[in-house]
């Protein structure tokens, strides 16, 4: 799974976009500002910088010239710039991509996508027991066979894998999935898709192994 750094000292943005993100098979990691975005790369192993230009110490250039004299990471700049003179100076000093806010995430992803495919550093298939997940082209296989999802299912297993090992509430589940395809989905719709994808990817729905069941509280993917 890609480990992407948000260097972002904006808490509404950081908030949903490392949900968003996260709902796309990315794992992501925070930092508010530069010290603390330098102190991550230094100590962690990450495929991409997502990098604001205004940071509360520092700014987003100098965190990128930092990086890229050191390490070889594909950096995004995002920024509220999009003249261009700020543009030119990012790319100039080595950053990958150049994204102006507001921007769409859906574009944000794909852009995210396209850099790492660039730099090699796209770590796109996920594997869980018997189970292949390829993010990049957007497949699963059960071995070695290929399983056809709806956008939804697919959605779906995405936001499980993308919080493996944590108890995820069905509310949670509601907002990560709302707006896949325009689609409405209630309470009793969410159920009848999880129990779809069961049925595609358990050897036994009745007795699930991948997604289960925590009584009263929600599910969890171990």
């Amino acid at each position: 799974m890609p480990r992407i750094l948000l260097v972002e000292d904006d808490a509404g943005i950081v908030s949903g976009l490392t949900d968003f993100l996260r709902s796309e098979g990315f794992e992501v990691e925070n930092a508010p500002g530069q010290r603390e975005a330098l102190s991550l790369v230094e100590a962690n192993r990450f495929d991409l910088l997502l990098l604001d230009v205004s940071l509360r110490d520092g700014n987003g250039f100098a965190v990128c010239s930092a990086v890229k004299g050191k390490y070889d990471i594909p950096v995004i700049f995002l920024t509220a710039s999009g003249d261009e003179g700020s543009v030119v100076a990012g790319l100039d000093i080595g950053a990958d991509d150049y994204i102006s806010k507001p921007f769409r995430p859906r574009e944000l992803a794909s852009r995210i996508r396209s850099v790492l495919r660039r730099s090699g550093g796209a770590r796109n298939i996920i594997q869980l027991d018997d189970l292949t997940v390829d993010t990049d082209k957007g497949t699963l296989t059960k071995n070695g066979e290929d399983i056809a999802l709806s956008a939804l299912e697919y959605r779906i297993l995405l936001v499980f894998i993308s919080n493996r090992g944590r108890l995820l509430s069905r509310t949670r589940l509601l907002e990560e999935i709302w707006d896949v395809g325009g689609d409405f989905v209630n309470d009793n719709t969410l159920t009848v898709y999880i129990k779809r994808l069961r049925e595609k990817i358990e050897d036994d729905p009745q007795d699930p192994k991948i997604i289960k069941t925590v009584r009263g509280l929600g599910y969890r993917l171990d």
